[in-house]
This record gives structure tokens, C-alpha cells and sequence, in this order.
């Protein structure tokens, strides 16, 4: 599957590397921290190998993308998907206030329609730190929530195709300022 990301900055990922220490009961913990803003399904892009998958994407996405703005982003507290649409719960995760981020994701899903439950009108900009465990990571998530964290605010001013089968960008748009 390949996904388009907002990269996230150093701040947000020192925040996330502070909070590991409480996130032991998770069954996991996310080390590479990334914000989705589209999913793209195997079964949505064209048949074959996923080279020729990855070039048909950036293709079809670089009109899409064209022009989009660079758009602000804040990571401001901690929440929690109880029961997720996918995986395992609860997940917690760093709430990310975007407008921006929102604009740009509905015409992507205007393009290229979306994945139920998780997008469209379902769509939570985050950045996921752990998910998954027994009652211990419900607890630890609970507590979590009611953390306070001081905000980061940053400029996404860029968007990343992320391979997972490969766990590694594979190309990247800029959105100019």
C-alpha cells in the first residue's frame, strides 16, 4: 500500500520519543513518526508491479498536487482511538489541528475517492505513537489523554508517497510557500 504523508518535523518527533516511556503496555510502538493524509489501497491502483503502481501515482497525484499551497500545522494534545477501524485498540496518538491539511486531503479524496471509516468525513490528522494491549494500555491511554503537552506548530511544505512494503518514501511533491 502506499500512502501520501506530511512529513513531521524534529520537534514533534522528540515530543513523540519523550513519551515512549509511557507507552510500555502498548502491544506497539511506533519509531518512525509520519502524518497520512491519503491512502492508497493496492486494490485502487493499477494491476501489476508495484514500480509501475508507484509511477501510475505520482502521475495521476502531480496535477492533483499541482498549486497546493504550503499549509500550517499544529500537534497540540494527546488522543485516543479507542476502537480503531483498523488494528487493534485503543491507539494513541498526537492530535494534529491542520485546516490546511484538511483542504488539501478533501481534494485528494476528491480525486480519488476515499477509504471508508478512515477518511473523508472519518479523517483524524495524527500522528500515531502506540496500539494495541490489554486493559494496562487502556489505563496508560486514558492517563495519556489527559497530558498536557506543549504545541508545535510547523509548515507543511511538502507531501511524501510512503511505500510501506518497503517502510521508506518513494518520491515527494513540494507545496510552495
Amino acid at each position: 500500500m502506499f500512502s501520501l504523508n506530511a512529513p513531521v518535523p524534529g520537534a514533534v518527533k522528540r515530543l513523540a520519543s519523550d513519551l515512549q516511556p509511557r507507552l510500555l503496555d502498548f502491544e506497539q510502538v511506533r519509531d518512525d513518526h509520519t502524518l497520512v493524509v491519503k491512502r492508497f489501497p493496492e486494490e485502487e491502483l493499477a494491476n501489476g508491479h508495484p514500480e509501475h503502481q508507484l509511477a501510475t501515482l505520482q502521475e495521476r497525484l502531480r496535477p492533483v498536487i499541482g498549486g497546493l499551497p504550503a499549509v500550517e500545522a499544529k500537534v497540540d494534545e494527546i488522543g485516543v482511538f479507542e476502537q480503531p477501524v483498523r488494528g487493534d485498540g485503543p491507539v494513541v496518538y498526537l492530535r494534529v489541528d491542520s485546516p490546511g491539511l484538511r483542504r488539501i486531503h478533501r481534494t485528494l479524496t476528491d480525486a480519488f475517492g476515499v477509504v471508508d471509516g478512515l477518511e473523508g468525513d472519518d479523517y483524524t490528522p495524527h500522528v500515531t505513537l502506540a496500539r494495541g494491549g490489554s486493559t494496562a494500555a487502556a489505563a496508560a491511554a486514558a492517563q495519556l489523554r489527559e497530558r498536557e503537552i506543549d504545541p508545535v506548530t510547523w509548515t507543511v511544505s511538502e507531501l511524501v508517497i510512503w511505500d510501506a512494503r518497503h517502510r521508506e518514501p518513494a518520491a515527494r511533491f513540494g507545496l510552495p510557500a
